[in-house]
């Protein structure tokens, strides 16, 4: 896993590249079986620890390391 994501957990990874497909929230749940506010959670678990502030920024640093 690229150096700059080893803090996110699989669970993390899994909601930034739906995030990246720009898949909803709603969509996010459904096929992982979540919840949407377990969805929320997660996503500003995944900001807080790539310091960023929105989807925009997580996704741009899914590009930049290859996730995506």
């Amino acid at each position: 896993m690229p150096e700059l994501l080893p803090a996110l957990s699989r669970r993390e990874r899994a909601i930034l590249v739906h995030l990246a497909l720009d898949r909803s929230t709603a969509w996010i749940a459904r096929e992982l079986g979540l919840s949407p506010k377990t969805v929320r959670n997660y996503t500003a678990s995944m900001y807080a620890k790539l310091q960023v502030g929105d989807r925009a920024a997580a996704v741009a640093i899914a590009r930049d390391v290859g996730l995506v």
